[in-house]
């Protein structure tokens, strides 16, 4: 069994989504990160660094994995699946999933924490996250054109990167102008595993009882 400590963010839902989509048995243990039980000095001996999400395989001599990527990988590694075999297919997925995690990430990290609740001070900031945000979306449009996923096949890449765009208008972006991004949203949106796991925990993003964990999320997280 795969212990997750977790909590309801973009990065944290990248994982459950995964254990979902690979039949894997899990035990959740959501974390309040607007209580920063993420530093408390038990959480700290499995994740140094602090933040969500983190992974300990107890089939694995209670193996600890923290970083969502890293998480992804070794997930994928473990089960031999989301991660083609094929040297060059395996790198296609690996620089889709260093895309969301060098790009959307960061740049909808700190979108979201400026335009939700900074907007009336930061307005040349919100526009140059935006501006970005929108460049990234028209990149991952653009290769979506004719493809149902970001690789020959369902990856760690989508896993990756749909949680994050999903939530584009807590950043202020709409979507509308991307079409094959839109349609890809919509479609892993219908996956079981997707439903199931965007809810482990319960994504209320526009939910004030969830509000605050969310925003804590992304100001720690601005970032992956």
């Amino acid at each position: 069994m795969i212990e997750l400590y977790t909590a309801a963010t973009p990065n944290g839902h990248k994982i459950s989504i995964a254990l979902e989509e690979l039949g894997l048995t899990y035990k959740l243990k959501e974390l309040k990160l607007s209580k920063n039980q993420q530093k408390e000095p038990e959480y700290l001996k499995l994740n140094p660094n602090g933040r969500i999400p983190t992974i300990v395989d107890h089939d694995n001599n209670d193996f600890t994995v923290f970083e969502s990527g890293a998480i992804l990988i070794y997930l994928a590694e473990k089960t031999g699946r989301l991660l083609p075999n094929a040297p060059d297919e395996r790198s296609r997925v690996l620089q889709w999933l260093m895309f969301q995690m060098g790009g959307i990430g960061p740049m909808m990290g700190q979108a979201n924490v400026f335009f939700r609740y900074w907007h009336e001070t930061y307005q040349p900031a919100i526009d140059r996250y935006q501006n970005e945000i929108r460049r990234l979306f028209g990149v991952l449009d653009t290769h979506l054109k004719g493809r149902e996923y970001l690789s020959e096949e369902l990856s760690i890449a989508d896993i990756s990167s749909w949680p994050w765009v999903r939530i584009h208008g807590w950043s202020g972006v709409e979507i509308e102008d991307f079409p094959s991004l839109s349609s890809w949203v919509n479609r892993l949106g219908e996956r079981p595993a997707f439903i199931k796991g965007i809810n482990n925990p319960p994504a209320e993003y526009e939910d004030d009882t969830k509000k605050d964990d969310f925003v804590e999320g992304a100001q720690n997280m601005l970032i992956k």
